[in-house]
């Protein structure tokens, strides 16, 4: 799917869940699919979540 046809499909889902609930249950759907796609780039392999997690772990360990 491209980029303009995944836009198109989410301002859909949005715009229905405005019309349909209001504005902050519109503001709902938007977190969770904003949720949703950093699972999926996360599950792709396009996004590597060992290094941001890993330099906090690093963080904490003490130094000897």
């Amino acid at each position: 799917m491209r980029s303009s046809q995944v836009g198109l499909f989410i301002g859909a889902i949005l715009g229905l869940a405005l019309v349909l609930e209001g504005f902050g249950q519109m503001l709902i759907v938007a977190l969770i699919a904003i949720i949703g796609w950093v699972v999926a780039r996360v599950v792709e392999g396009e996004i590597d979540l060992s290094d941001v997690l890993g330099s906090k772990r690093d963080q904490k360990t003490p130094q000897r």
